[in-house]
């Protein structure tokens, strides 16, 4: 487990999978949980992969996308029936799972299910939504706002513990740049990883939002690049939403990672992580 997990009492990150290896965090799975089927399949490509390369593993999937471009959109399957499939997945391969949260109301409903609460971007600086998730003393990853200084997200931390929670993580998802365009300052991790363990999330970082069609567009041709790069400056977890077929995904297609590259993706990244480690040592 990264160095900066060691300080989080937790149960459920203490419970992690290869708790003494020296790899990332990795946090991935779909954008959205479509049904039980694909969710138990990236789950068990996940799994088996990280088991192999002895990688902290948690599963991912958006329970509801309440932020959509259009009214159209696809926002999910039922919450209760997503939510029950991702404590399914958690049950199932013991590992622990994480989902996003928009409202107070989404917290407790959600805690019941999962293990680590998710604010979105869009909403870490909503202090009553943070402050819900904090309090149902779940791990909170902190997304930080496209709009955010690394420095700024100090506070969003600081609500979490004020609210008697010491466990946070934040998670890195790139800066707007321009309209439809954002980007990595990857100054900024060492910066955050003063406050809280810091996460990369490489493929919303490749989003470009803002598309006239009103459907959210991306780059995943660079998600290797992006990812090789945050581990080389000492990211403490990558995160990355990966579906067996993107372009059938009901949301985020253009910028998830076909599963069948995730074990190349995972092998290169791990000799990475095992080369710093060794320079640093």
């Amino acid at each position: 487990m990264p160095k900066s997990f060691e300080t989080m009492n937790r149960a459920d990150l203490q419970q992690l999978q290869h708790a003494e290896s020296h790899q990332f965090l990795l946090i991935a799975g779909p954008c959205a949980i479509e049904s039980e089927q694909s969710a138990m399949a990236v789950a068990e490509k996940a799994v088996a992969l990280s088991d192999a390369l002895k990688i902290p593993y948690v599963f991912k999937g958006s329970f509801k996308k309440a932020n959509r471009s259009r009214i159209d959109s696809f926002t999910g399957i039922g919450d209760e029936k997503a939510l029950k499939i991702l404590r399914k997945v958690g049950e199932t391969f013991g590992i622990p799972t994480i989902t996003d949260i928009h409202t107070e109301e989404d917290a407790a409903r959600a805690a019941a299910y999962v293990d680590i609460l998710q604010i979105p971007a869009f909403l870490v600086r909503q202090t009553d939504l943070v402050v819900a998730a904090a309090k149902t003393q779940k791990v909170v990853n902190l997304k930080k706002g496209q709009f955010m200084s690394p420095e700024s997200m100090q506070f969003a931390v600081q609500k979490v513990k004020d609210s008697g929670n010491p466990n946070s993580l934040i998670t890195e998802r790139g800066t707007t740049f321009g309209y439809q365009d954002l980007v990595i300052d990857y100054r900024g991790i060492p910066v955050m990883q003063q406050y809280a363990p810091v996460v990369l999330d490489v493929t919303h970082s490749l989003q470009q939002p803002n598309q006239a069609s009103g459907v959210t567009g991306g780059r995943p041709a660079l998600i290797e690049t992006m990812a090789k790069a945050g581990i080389a400056v000492g990211v403490d977890g990558i995160f990355i939403e990966t579906h067996p077929d993107p372009s059938s995904a009901k949301s985020d297609g253009a910028n998830q990672l076909p599963l069948e590259r995730l074990e190349k993706l995972l092998s290169t990244l791990a000799r990475l992580r095992d080369t710093v480690v060794r320079l640093e040592n």
